[in-house]
């Protein structure tokens, strides 16, 4: 059975990439275009392997959704990822401290993204 991975992003476009990408390397890919999005389908979906998530989008940004998310303690396993053209270490700390496990930055090498979703969906 594939790993399931949920795409957060409100760029269509990088969405696409993505999936693309995942569901060629083996993964099962659900999207969300927004942090509203992303929250209700992780709830939906407990059998979510990793959550890759932007971190600026309308109605909740991607932080937000990760503190959200991670109050639950159903989701206290829970990989996230987060890919995004922002690179400021506070951003940085504050997304690793509510829960991130990861940080890429946009436009990002499809090798480093696959190793790393590897690594974090735990089938490298």
């Amino acid at each position: 059975m594939a790993k399931k991975i949920l795409v957060v992003d409100d760029s269509r476009t990088v969405r696409q990439q993505l999936g693309g990408l995942l569901t060629e390397a083996g993964y099962e890919v659900v999207q969300a275009a927004d942090g509203v999005e992303g929250v209700e389908t992780i709830s939906a979906m407990p059998d979510l392997s990793l959550v890759i998530c932007d971190v600026n989008m309308p109605k909740m940004n991607g932080v937000d959704m990760l503190t959200l998310v991670k109050q639950d303690p159903r989701n206290a396993k829970l990989q996230v990822l987060m890919l995004t053209t922002e690179g400021q270490p506070a951003l940085i700390t504050r997304a690793k401290e509510a829960g991130a496990r990861g940080w890429i930055v946009k436009p990002f090498k499809q090798e480093l993204l696959l190793a790393t979703v590897r690594k974090l969906a735990g089938t490298a």
